[in-house]
């Protein structure tokens, strides 16, 4: 197969113990980076070139062999409620006690912000699979990524959550490619970095790495570009979501604005995230 002229290319598909797993929540799943680290491996020993991953699977810890080489141009990173319905019920909207489906700890602890009566359900599998367990009436509603109905097409009626209250994961939305650095691969795959969402990625990593726990926390960070600056919004929350810290501030483009998204992540501890972040470590570590 052949993308570019004079590059001939072959895909291999990797099915990772993140895909494998699905009868468990992912902060049940040993080891870090379970959608990434068999692909990482296979890369190491030079078996693939090129790897494509979901951003916000990709680890902040990573091998120094590898490095990020291209960001595409971001799509949606909204979260989207689709009801059993079928309607575009909005959150509100849902009967007292609802049950809602999602596999995402910050998701769960935002629903149950917004809405304490709801009853939030572990929900894995891929797009067909959790739209499958909806229509059967596991759920009355599921919380999905926007950008996932996006790619695979699928035109439904949906309700997008605000983004104010509903803050998105670091990355979400936004599709990678990984290399060996200093590999033609590396250098030939840069054609197609977008460097605005390589830029708001970033900052969003930055924030995410500082802050640290993994996928056991919830968390949210967003960065929006906005002319020469980024408007950053990010979170930590506890797991009933009755406690959360948040700052939202501009981070300028023309300085160490990864410094400066740093400083936001060390600023979020200092405020109570680093109580919620211990605290959830401990709890989900014990389940």
């Amino acid at each position: 197969m052949s993308a570019t002229p004079g590059l001939e290319m072959e895909t291999v598909q990797v099915k990772t113990s993140g895909d494998v797993f699905l009868d468990k929540p992912l902060h049940q799943l040993t080891g870090v980076g379970v959608f990434v680290a068999e692909i990482d491996e296979r890369m190491l020993s030079g078996e693939i070139d090129l790897a494509v991953h979901s951003m916000k699977d990709l680890p902040t810890k990573r091998p120094e062999e590898l490095t990020i080489s291209a960001v595409l141009k971001r799509d949606s990173p909204y979260d989207i409620l689709v009801s059993r319905s079928g309607k575009a019920t909005g959150l509100d909207d849902l009967r007292q006690g609802a049950v809602v489906g999602t596999s995402s700890m910050r998701r769960g602890a935002q629903l149950r912000r917004a809405r304490p009566d709801l009853e939030v359900k572990s929900l894995r599998g891929n797009l067909q699979t959790r739209l499958r367990k909806l229509n059967q009436g596991d759920y009355d509603a599921i919380v999905l990524a926007e950008a996932g109905l996006e790619r695979m097409g699928l035109k439904m009626d949906f309700a997008r959550l605000d983004a104010e209250r509903f803050v998105p994961s670091a990355n979400q939305g936004t599709i990678i490619v990984v290399a060996r650095t200093g590999t033609k691969a590396e250098l030939y795959s840069r054609a197609i970095d977008d460097i605005p969402t390589r830029t708001e990625t970033m900052i969003e990593r930055k924030i995410l790495e500082t802050v640290g726990g993994g996928c056991v926390v919830p968390m949210a960070v967003h960065a929006d570009t906005q002319g020469k600056a980024e408007r950053v919004l990010t979170e930590v929350l506890s797991l009933d979501g009755k406690r959360f810290v948040r700052l939202d501030e501009e981070i300028a483009l023309e300085g160490d604005f990864l410094a400066a998204a740093a400083d936001m992540g060390s600023r979020l501890m200092k405020m109570g995230g680093r109580e919620l972040v211990d605290e959830a470590v401990k709890a989900v570590g014990a389940r």
